[in-house]
């Protein structure tokens, strides 16, 4: 849903950004890649699809902490709650 109206109806277009496609396409060469994902989040099982992002790294050989929060949504409060280690990592990789 968000990549149409970003992107379009054309699903092709899609693949440049979403992470698992770059995975399988492109595969990876930098640090691990961390996510947190909320187990109460609304778009879990329809949109997000996190399992999909693991398979893709797994095949791949790609280093992946997927981090699953449990209680935790898509809200402000999700965010603020994990942004900070998030942002320390960032800048520990540049």
């Amino acid at each position: 849903k968000a990549l149409t109206g970003y992107l379009g109806a054309d699903r092709t277009r899609w693949r440049e950004y979403d992470a698992t496609a770059l995975i399988e396409d492109r595969g990876w060469t930098g640090p691990q890649i961390v996510v947190d994902q909320g187990t109460d989040d609304q778009f879990l099982a329809s949109q997000l699809k996190p399992e999909l992002l693991q398979d893709a790294c797994e095949r791949a050989g790609v280093s992946l902490d997927l981090r699953r929060r449990e209680g935790y949504d898509h809200s402000y409060y999700f965010i603020a709650s994990f942004i900070e280690h998030h942002l320390r990592l960032h800048a520990g990789n540049l």
